[in-house]
């Protein structure tokens, strides 16, 4: 095993703890992970992505349905518009994309760079969110309040848009709408937006699974397994770390890991 794998499979096991601790996140990590340490090509990360953290969060969604953490009903309320998204994204969208979207003389922009900022615009907005973000749960008064139901679904088709997009699981976008939209407790909507999560991300996968599509399934099945490993681990420290620190921690990494993809991929 080569010494960049090795560095690759040990910040898997960050990608899952990130999840565990936060509900959110593991994408934003995966994605420049198997791009600038595993050399993979940026549209296929995107597809390793989904499978990854889908698989991931469908481990720590089981484990918090086991504490009676997630609430069913919200999982297909929200679930059904964003896995029809994020599967018409990568089935039909992100293959019919121009390898050169902008053909101009002065800065031809390619579908991978294209997508890469894209993800990187995605980092910045969700670092801001993470760091500037005090959360308020719910009151009792509030979860009893009708919900909106198209607000509901419109959000639903957004997030999957992205996240077939960019190959994210759109955790910071679906935990703020379980809590406003769909008036959900903090801790439920965490496990609830862990199990959309799972399911989105590996219908968004199988949009990915072509016949000319080539998938190393031996790095891919090696990345998830450590990244299961790290959700254990995270879903532990979740019971003694302070969350809102080391959320707003966690966001001032992804602001700089947004900012370093942009200049990567337009400077350097």
């Amino acid at each position: 095993m080569e010494f960049t794998q090795i560095i690759g499979f040990s910040l898997a096991v960050l990608v899952g703890i990130t999840l565990g601790l936060i509900g959110s996140g593991g994408s934003i990590l995966a994605v420049p992970i198997l791009v600038y340490v595993m050399a993979v090509e940026p549209v296929l990360a995107t597809a390793y992505s989904l499978f990854i953290v889908g698989a991931t969060a469908l481990v720590g969604g089981l484990q918090r349905a086991k504490q009676q953490l997630v609430d069913f009903k919200k999982v297909f309320l929200f679930g059904i518009p964003t896995l029809l998204a994020v599967f018409l994204t990568r089935k039909f969208i992100v293959p019919g994309l121009p390898e050169v979207l902008f053909p101009t003389s002065f800065f031809p922009v390619q579908k991978s760079v294209f997508i890469m900022l894209v993800f990187a615009a995605v980092m910045i907005v969700a670092a801001f969110k993470m760091i500037m973000s005090k959360v308020a749960t719910p009151e009792a008064s509030e979860t009893n309040q009708e919900l909106n139901y198209f607000l509901i679904v419109t959000q639903g088709l957004f997030i999957g848009l992205l996240a077939g997009f960019v190959g994210a699981g759109g955790g910071f976008l679906i935990v703020p709408a379980l809590l406003f939209l769909g008036k959900t407790p903090m801790k439920i909507a965490v496990g609830t937006s862990l199990f959309i999560i799972a399911l989105q991300s590996l219908l968004g996968f199988l949009g990915d699974i072509r016949p000319d599509q080539v998938i190393d399934w031996k790095l891919l099945l090696l990345f998830a397994f450590f990244s299961i490993l790290g959700i254990f681990i995270g879903n532990r420290l979740s019971k003694t770390i302070n969350g809102s620190k080391l959320k707003a921690g966690f966001g001032w990494f992804v602001l700089v890991m947004g900012f370093y993809i942009i200049i990567k991929e337009l400077v350097l």
